[in-house]
């Protein structure tokens, strides 16, 4: 929204893009910058596209896959970290 790639959140194609299998993310970019937050860019683009707690996860395992760190630290993380704290939240 703050670099004007869409207009609006219920104007951005995350939802479609998820759907047809591009690897999605949603990011805070600079949160410093911007004034934001993780929770404040995922709530928004999550339940605009319908998503569940399982495809929030899928988003940040993307994000993951991403980054830019080792591949052994990134899988780590997604293993160690990320997954377990979904399933705490009550995902799969």
């Amino acid at each position: 929204m703050q670099t004007g790639a869409a207009p609006s959140v219920a104007a951005h194609p995350i939802g479609l893009l998820r759907r047809l299998g591009f690897r999605v993310t949603v990011n805070t970019d600079n949160r410093l910058m911007s004034g934001t937050s993780m929770s404040r860019e995922m709530q928004p683009a999550g339940r605009r596209a319908g998503w569940t707690l399982d495809d929030l996860r899928w988003v940040t395992v993307n994000a993951m896959k991403s980054a830019f760190i080792g591949f052994d630290e990134r899988l780590a993380l997604i293993e160690d970290v990320v997954k377990p704290g979904y399933r705490a939240l009550g995902g799969s």
